[in-house]
């Protein structure tokens, strides 16, 4: 058991577009209602609870009824901003029906470049915790094109959800994919891959077993989630890296349940 996972109080949870979007393209309503189920019970508990959504562009195609991604960057840009608003209208509904207010906020991953808008970021999320408001935080698709020019995914927020634990020193990572976990080779080719319950420290070998792409509708695949990873264990956090779906097992990480990959320092009781 992972008993210390009982007494975490402050969490971001990282959701990819796999757990939002059903494998067809349309939208996964089922997951998004449970998931807001789940961090609302969090928020009733009274634990402070950091939301980062990936989707947008994946929303976007389903409203536009757009069946292949856009290949140029502007149009991927337009779709992310229909998608965003769409994503952000369900996420209102679902956690209004529990009664938990919700706020967007939208950020570029070099916030952390600039004290000033660093600082600013911190306060604004410091302030909606504090009013009891869940923040949902998104990568600003349609101004951010780093991550946005792949054909094959929609782009991950990976290291921006690790950036955000970090700025706001959590004490949990929360990753949501579409896989168990940190495998020793691909699952589904390789039968007998190994899932790691425990990883202490990131190195060349585990980068290397982290090579290849993610799902269709996925987000970098294992390399960035190592990224994300070593960013949180460099600043002395942790990080469970889960199937999110179902978005429930969000409860059984918080009860100490040996799922997915944890990846912390140390003792891991």
């Amino acid at each position: 058991m992972r008993n210390f996972l009982r007494s975490v109080n402050r969490i971001v949870v990282k959701i990819g577009t796999s757990s939002l979007i059903h494998p067809n393209g349309k939208i996964n309503f089922s997951g998004i209602d449970q998931l807001a189920f789940v961090l609302t019970d969090l928020r009733n508990q009274g634990k402070e609870i950091i939301l980062v959504s990936s989707g947008a562009i994946g929303v976007g195609m389903d409203k536009l009824h757009i069946p292949e991604r856009p290949q140029k960057i502007p149009e991927q840009q337009a779709v992310a901003a229909v998608g965003q608003s769409e994503l952000m209208h369900i996420y209102n509904q679902r956690f209004l029906g529990y009664n938990q207010q919700t706020a967007q906020v939208l950020l570029t991953r070099d916030v952390v470049d600039f004290p000033e808008s660093r600082k600013n970021v911190i306060n604004t999320l410091e302030q909606l915790i504090s009013m009891g408001i869940l923040p949902i935080i998104n990568e600003n698709d349609t101004v951010a094109v780093d991550e946005m020019d792949h054909t094959r995914k929609f782009g991950d927020n990976d290291e921006l959800s690790a950036i955000v634990a970090q700025l706001m020193a959590a004490d949990l990572l929360i990753m949501l994919s579409d896989i168990d976990g940190f495998y020793s080779d691909n699952p589904s080719k390789n039968k007998q891959a190994i899932l790691y319950s425990t990883i202490s420290t990131i190195n060349q070998n585990l980068m290397d077993q982290a090579g290849g792409e993610g799902s269709r509708f996925g987000t970098g695949g294992m390399v960035s989630k190592l990224k994300a990873a070593q960013r949180v264990l460099d600043a002395k956090s942790a990080m469970v890296l889960a199937n999110g779906k179902p978005p429930r097992i969000i409860f059984d990480i918080l009860a100490g349940a040996e799922v997915g990959t944890l990846f912390k320092e140390g003792s891991h009781e």
